[in-house]
């Protein structure tokens, strides 16, 4: 039997802000997931979602839980309150598609898949830029070896965003300014590609805008195999690169772009073209289908538990390397604190 004739999974979305308006077209493009309820304590914004998806709204969790039959939850709330609501999905024995970063801090995010894994339950962290199709591709062309050892990975997430009135750059909210906001997608994507890491720095730019965390940040890091990476992320500032990603082998290049990919070895003329750039709702659907295949037992998930710890850690690090102004190891003890929730 089919994927698709199976009943649907009955998801919940938590938090009908920014982010959430993607996912929401996802599950409509989806045949494995429908949408029963939505909570929010902005009742217009929830309201909205209701009537536009014809689902349940609601002000609370409780509320939900009290009422609404849901087999998993997508939590698009500020990252502050990812623990609390997690673990009260988890505790009521809900699957959990999380958005990043996971949490603000290790502590709580060993936690919180701790409390999935006693209640039984899949805990996974939205990383949209994994189940980019061109990513993975590109992924595949590393394994492959088609570029040879990589030496240098380069990532870019810098364009003009207004942050002073968004809850981004409130670090009791956010955890921190555009390191963990943008940096998180940045880390993972280079652990995706080339494997963990083992060292980061980080230097902060100067602040442009009037908020109270950074809005430009440098990242250096090293992977196991002594890959370096840089990656430039910025809210101040438009590098106005077409590639967002680029990866250089000891035999060739691959870019990854907005617009388009493509890869280039040594011995060829012309670049080989790989993909048309970034497809956002792709992205978005791919990583839902996934995790309602996971959910059934049908594949495994593409980002693991020790792979969101492990960008806790990572943006940890970066934020202790930046102030202190060193270089910090990293995956220095996962295998301790992740044995917990393998």
């Amino acid at each position: 039997m089919s994927s698709i004739s199976i009943q649907p999974l009955r998801f919940a979305l938590i938090g009908a802000g920014g982010i959430a308006q993607t996912h929401l077209q996802a599950i409509s493009k989806s045949d494995m997931a429908e949408l029963v309820a939505v909570v929010d304590t902005r009742l217009d914004a929830c309201r909205a979602v209701s009537d536009a998806y014809g689902c349940s709204a609601f002000g609370s969790i409780d509320s939900m839980l009290q009422t609404c039959h849901c087999d998993a939850a997508l939590v698009c709330t500020p990252p502050s309150t990812h623990p609390a609501i997690c673990e009260q999905l988890a505790s009521n024995g809900i699957h959990v598609l999380c958005e990043k970063p996971i949490a603000i801090d290790l502590k709580s995010a060993i936690s919180m898949f701790e409390t999935a894994r006693a209640s039984k339950t899949i805990l996974a962290m939205a990383s949209k830029f994994r189940y980019v199709a061109d990513m993975v591709f590109a992924k595949q062309l590393i394994t492959s070896g088609l570029i040879g050892d990589v030496l240098l990975f380069e990532n870019t997430f810098a364009g003009h965003v207004d942050m002073t009135r968004r809850w981004n750059s409130n670090p009791e909210i956010s955890g921190g300014g555009v390191l963990i906001d943008n940096g998180t997608h940045s880390v993972d994507i280079l652990r995706y590609l080339l494997g963990p890491l083992v060292s980061i720095q980080a230097i902060e730019g100067i602040r442009h805008q009037r908020i109270p965390v950074e809005d430009t940040v440098r990242i250096h890091a090293k992977t196991d195999t002594g890959a370096l990476a840089a990656m430039d992320l910025s809210w101040s500032i438009n590098k106005q690169s077409p590639w967002w990603v680029s990866i250089y082998g000891t035999c060739g290049t691959i870019l990854i772009g907005w617009k388009e990919s493509k890869y280039k070895r040594d011995v060829d003329r012309e670049w080989t073209t790989i993909g048309t750039g970034y497809d956002k709702l792709q992205a978005f659907k791919s990583q839902l289908d996934n995790f309602c295949l996971a959910i059934r037992g049908e594949e495994p998930l593409l980002i693991t538990s020790e792979d969101a710890l492990a960008s806790v850690e990572a943006i940890h690090g970066a934020y202790e390397s930046m102030t202190h102004h060193n270089w910090v190891q990293v995956n220095a003890y996962p295998s301790r604190t992740l044995r917990v929730v393998s």
